[in-house]
């Protein structure tokens, strides 16, 4: 049993535009030979299996916080890439899907038909999966005849043993890797009946794909039933324009029967008018977002071939494609060609577009509730390419999981586009949420383990220590809260250390529906530090601890211009007082004597010269922050630019101004490919830190050198305190296994301004104010593990420290 058409229609009595289908005039069963293409029978040039989905794409991204549990991007598995994908590189299965109407001028004709409702019917002759195992009929039949389909019982179900598929122009028989193959939904092994044989020939036969297509069977022995598939591929004139455009949205043109009783008359008017009802279309369609660069591609395949082929318009479906999903564009299908037979070819192609953003808040059994949060809350996060109107991008999808997680609101975010069954081609993005609960509490305890004699360690004492927070979050579901904290090294008497902070935090100071982001804050607090000005230099004997106590308020606005960068202003009020290790107020740093006792004679602590300082003073912060990272490691530019600009008000009347330039840059060393599993780049570090100050300066607030986070291999401070310093530092990190190993050089320097500095206690506890340092490490997890070598003395000693020193 055959479907064919000639390859030349010659009409003697009218003249026919050259890009109408090609009809016989013979027998009313042929069908014509499409200027249009259904790709929904279109096979992918590198096919793969049919169940396959597109895990590559929704591979879940999750994001793990303190306060948020995880977040992930998910896909339906079953619909989208059934829906939308099934013959591209990125996506499994077996070709397009879709087509528009038309025959005339190259328009959509039978070809055509309706994708959206081809789609949810079922597939042609595919067997159930519960027939595999069923029983199947023996053909009854002599072996090893030929056998037309038409032949066949249809009260019997035959089992497919084998599958040949010929090419008569080739004159070969095509292989499994031929994309023609994977057009055959018929499978080796499988269980049809007669007329889902001949349905299959239908499919094959009017996707517009042969010329003609021939299917018969072949009687096996064991009584099952081989099938041979011949077939002429497709061909048109040649074209040297190529013209891409979406069609998402738009209705898709059904085909419309001709009579075949119609006059030559009727027949040209009929061509007529549905080639004008394409160019209608073609100009209602919108210009799809393919590249320059790809369609001179496509162009360059055109001219490059003498004549437009099947297998011609598979590359092209193919390469199209390809652009769209390595884009990220994972909805979008090439669903047509048209105007084949004119030196145009009109591919169109469904990208995607949103047509509804949709907000769901779950609990934790997965049913939709009302949620607390205001859904503007989370919309305002969502990324312009995420909303209605724009077509459905996985990057833009991604950011958006990022932008919601940031909010530290929910425990479980999800991202599912789906079809949108009222709007052909649309699709409607559902953003699943499960809400954190609004109040929680926590406590850590802690146990004091210092040195004891001998070096040893000895629990200093049995009182626990610790930390007692709260927080009540998203107040009138708009991400306000309240947060606090206190923490002290003895809850059985806390009065003697009790260090507490208290917070608001009022985002969307502007309204939620301002895009302008900015965030109030305001806190009191009362904290206590060890002050690494008043720190020893080499050879010193060990000198009494300085600790400074900070209590106070502050209030703040933080307007964020991207993700990583921001700008914060805002009043800060406090009292500073220092004490010694006896939590008694010292209005000077203390040494220790030769005869072993303690003289408080060093230099002041405070710009009062009672040890009690009360300021007021501005301050503000810029950071710039261009950082990324590359298969973990991180790459870029960072810039952090603060200011502290005292009012003239309080203790002394101090008027000051103290400033901070941090400069850091992150180099790859070499263009690595991005992606899971690939290897991080080597990456080179430099950075720069200033710091001066103009004005009353009290020591506490003075610039130290040295330290982890400052000039490694030596002790917090113990190179000097001054007005002004600069610091300099490189290393470089290399990537083994799972982690990096590192080499580093640093510097620092006082500029001579340590003698500006009230009593000068670099030079009171003997420090060099500045000093070199260099060594090597290897970060294992949250812990670097660096051997540091002190330039100054030519020691070197092994340092265990948490984070990263840039």
């Amino acid at each position: 049993m055959a479907f064919g058409a000639p390859s030349h229609l010659r009409t003697p009595s009218a003249n026919l535009p050259s890009s109408l289908p090609r009809f016989p005039s013979s027998s009313p069963r042929v069908v014509p030979r499409f200027t249009t293409i259904n790709c929904k029978q279109l096979p992918s040039q590198n096919p793969k299996p049919r169940n396959n989905s597109i895990k590559s794409i929704a591979k879940p991204l999750a994001i793990s916080s303190v306060s948020v549990a995880a977040a992930a991007l998910l896909f339906p598995l079953s619909s989208i890439p059934n829906l939308f994908g099934g013959g591209g590189d990125n996506f499994g299965g077996n070709g397009f899907g879709g087509g528009s109407g038309g025959n005339g001028g190259g328009g959509g004709g039978n070809g055509g038909s309706n994708f959206w409702d081809k789609f949810f019917s079922p597939a042609p002759a595919i067997a159930d999966e519960d027939e595999q195992s069923r029983e199947w009929d023996s053909h009854g039949l002599p072996s090893n005849i030929a056998v037309q389909l038409n032949k066949l019982s249809a009260l019997k179900r035959y089992k497919v043993s084998e599958i040949l598929f010929y090419d008569k122009d080739k004159r070969t028989t095509v292989g499994t890797e031929d994309p023609f193959f994977e057009m055959v939904s018929i499978r080796p092994g499988g269980i049809y009946t007669k007329s889902q044989l001949l349905k299959e020939l239908e499919t094959l036969a009017t996707c517009g794909m042969f010329e003609k297509v021939d299917m018969e069977g072949k009687t096996k022995p064991d009584g099952t039933l081989g099938l041979s598939i011949s077939f002429t591929e497709s061909t048109w004139e040649n074209a040297n324009k190529f013209k891409c455009i979406n069609v998402g949205l738009m209705a898709q043109s059904k085909p419309l029967e001709m009579d075949p009783d119609m006059t030559e008359k009727e027949k040209l008017e009929f061509y007529m008018s549905q080639e004008k009802d394409y160019k209608r279309r073609i100009q209602r369609a919108r210009p799809c977002l393919l590249n320059k660069h790809v369609r001179d591609e496509v162009l360059m395949m055109l001219k490059n071939n003498e004549q437009v082929s099947a297998r011609l318009l598979q590359r092209i479906r193919d390469r199209v494609q390809k652009w769209y999903h390595d884009e990220g564009y994972a909805c979008a299908q090439v669903v047509n060609f048209g105007n084949l037979n004119t030196e145009e070819v009109v591919c169109e192609v469904v990208e995607g577009d949103i047509t509804q953003v949709v907000i769901q808040f779950l609990d934790k059994l997965g049913n939709v509730v009302e949620g607390n949060t205001l859904p503007a809350v989370v919309k305002r996060e969502l990324p312009k390419q995420l909303k209605k109107g724009q077509v459905f991008n996985i990057e833009a999808g991604k950011q958006a999981l990022r932008n919601i997680n940031a909010l530290a609101l929910f425990s479980n975010i999800e991202v599912n586009p789906r079809p949108d069954e009222k709007n052909e081609g649309g699709i409607i993005v559902e953003i699943k949420l499960k809400e954190l609960d609004q109040k929680s509490a926590e406590v850590s305890t802690e146990w004091s383990i210092v040195p004891g004699r001998g070096g040893r360690p000895t629990l200093a004492s049995l009182q626990p220590g610790g930390t007692v927070s709260f927080e009540h979050r998203n107040l009138n579901g708009l991400n306000r809260s309240i947060l606090g904290s206190v923490t002290t090294s003895n809850f059985f008497n806390p009065q003697d250390d009790l260090a507490f902070k208290l917070e608001y935090v009022h985002p969307y100071l502007d309204g939620v529906s301002n895009p302008r982001n900015r965030t109030f804050r305001t806190s009191c607090f009362n904290s206590r530090k060890l002050s690494p000005v008043f720190t020893g230099g080499p050879g010193v004997d060990e000198v009494p601890p300085i600790w400074v106590d900070r209590a106070g308020i502050k209030a703040n606005v933080t307007e964020n211009f991207s993700r990583q960068s921001k700008f914060t202003y805002g009043l800060v009020m406090e009292e500073i007082t220092t004490r010694d290790e006896s939590s008694h107020i010292s209005a000077h740093g203390q040494r220790v004597l030769p005869s072993g006792g303690i003289s408080a004679d060093g230099p002041p602590t405070t710009l009062s010269g009672t040890g009690v300082d009360r300021m007021a003073f501005l301050q503000a912060n810029i950071t710039r922050d261009n950082t990324k990272f590359v298969n973990g490691a991180i790459v870029g530019e960072r810039t952090v630019f603060q200011v502290d600009q005292g009012l003239g008000i309080g203790s002394k009347f101090p008027f000051f101004n103290r400033h901070q330039l941090t400069v850091t840059e992150f180099i790859p060393l070499k263009q690595v490919e991005e992606g899971a599993g690939k290897p991080p780049p080597p990456v080179l570090v430099l950075h720069g830190h200033y710091g001066g100050c103009v004005g009353d300066l009290p020591s506490y607030d003075a610039f130290t050198l040295g330290g982890p986070y400052s000039v490694r291999g030596y002790n917090m401070g113990e190179l000097g305190a001054a007005r002004n310093i600069i610091e300099l530092g490189a290393e470089i990190r290399i990537p083994v296994r799972n982690t990096h190993v590192y080499a580093f050089a640093e510097h620092g320097n006082d500029l001579g301004s340590s003698k500006d500095v009230k009593g000068n206690p670099t030079e009171v506890y003997r420090r060099m104010g500045h000093g070199s340092s260099y060594g090597a490490g290897v970060k294992l997890g949250l812990v670097r593990a660096e051997y540091a070598v002190d330039h100054n003395t030519g020691t070197g000693a092994l340092f265990f420290r948490f984070g990263e020193r840039y």
